[in-house]
């Protein structure tokens, strides 16, 4: 039987709320840093599917959630659509060739960098009981390109913004490509048994209303009607980071069934403002988890209490911090499980 985190993710407002945390996976948790510590670096964590598997499941044991979300990163696209990927030690991820000297058509795709994720997410829904989602995802479009333009992170997406001014075309072509990728790859992860997933849009709040809804809206939207079309049951969360007033906007036209977000929204005016009965997911922010205390779980209750009136799953705003306290993460989970609508 579907649990408490799918119902809710397809429209069911019970008196429980679900409870997840982006990169609830990772750092923060001690039997990951020892399995870290003994496999190597994160890229040979991703692809070794065992350890990928155990990393995905070890904050199901110790907490509960009720969704496992996907251990690996949102450039396993441009990997596979043919750039080097390598994680530095203090510096992150770094793609080559840079995009913003290459065209995407010298790149040689490399489809079968994806077939090991996939291998993951089936050792993980295997494992999982019934009443816990297997969560999937992928990066969002314009997120993926900024990473592929500029080859690594940046503050404020400058390169890639000024790339998509100065030569829309090919700016389109890039983006259009991970779409393309993205969908089979996101169809993938569905196949092996992912039952919901969630769009990464980590630099949407970057771009100006025009070419938020060129870059975000839109190739987001195209993602959504093609998974749909494959995938007609498996629900859909829309992640823009930063989107401000335009998030309405992005619930709507994107055809998302569900929208996640950050710290940085009033719960009040995301309830009022998005559309009537759509499952919200969000928005305490990571940093009071870090600090933990009354204010916590003030919080937590002004974010649940604000959603009390549609669908809603529990998570932060963004990825917990590597330096959260697990007793902060107990005391949230006893919040979250003893709020209880009120009828």
């Amino acid at each position: 039987m579907p649990g408490l985190l799918l119902n809710t993710l397809r429209g069911e407002n019970s008196g429980k709320r679900p409870i997840w945390l982006m990169r609830q996976a990772g750092r923060y948790l001690p039997e990951y840093r020892s399995l870290r510590a003994e496999k190597g670096g994160f890229l040979a964590l991703v692809y070794d599917t065992d350890a990928a598997a155990e990393i995905t499941l070890q904050p199901i044991r110790r907490f509960g959630f009720d969704g496992a979300i996907l251990f690996s990163d949102i450039l396993i696209v441009p990997y596979a659509m043919g750039q080097n990927l390598e994680f530095l030690a203090g510096e992150g991820p770094k793609l080559s060739p840079r995009l913003v000297d290459h065209m995407l058509d010298g790149l040689t795709a490399v489809p079968e960098r994806l077939s090991p994720i996939y291998d993951t997410v089936a050792k993980v829904r295997a494992s999982l009981d019934s009443d816990k989602t297997m969560l999937g995802f992928a990066g969002s479009p314009w997120t993926v390109a900024t990473y592929m333009v500029a080859g690594e992170g940046s503050r404020d997406q400058h390169e890639t913004r000024a790339m998509a001014y100065r030569d829309p075309a090919a700016f389109q072509a890039i983006i259009e490509g991970i779409v393309d990728v993205t969908v089979e790859y996101l169809s993938g992860q569905i196949t092996a048994g992912a039952e919901a997933i969630q769009l990464f849009d980590s630099w949407s709040g970057s771009l100006a209303p025009a070419q938020f809804e060129k870059w975000v809206v839109a190739p987001n939207a195209s993602i959504v009607e093609r998974i749909r079309a494959l995938h007609p049951q498996t629900p859909i969360i829309g992640f823009p980071k930063g989107a401000g007033e335009k998030l309405a906007a992005y619930a709507r036209e994107t055809g998302v069934d569900a929208v996640g977000i950050d710290e940085t929204i009033d719960p009040i005016w995301a309830a009022r403002e998005l559309p009537e009965g759509m499952p919200v997911q969000g928005n305490l922010d990571p940093l009071l988890l870090l600090s933990g205390g009354a204010d916590l779980e003030k919080q937590a209750h002004a974010v649940l209490d604000a959603f009390a009136g549609r669908p809603h799953v529990f998570n932060l705003g963004h990825g917990i911090g590597q330096h959260t306290p697990i007793a902060h993460v107990e005391d949230l989970l006893r919040v979250v499980r003893a709020w209880q609508r009120q009828a």
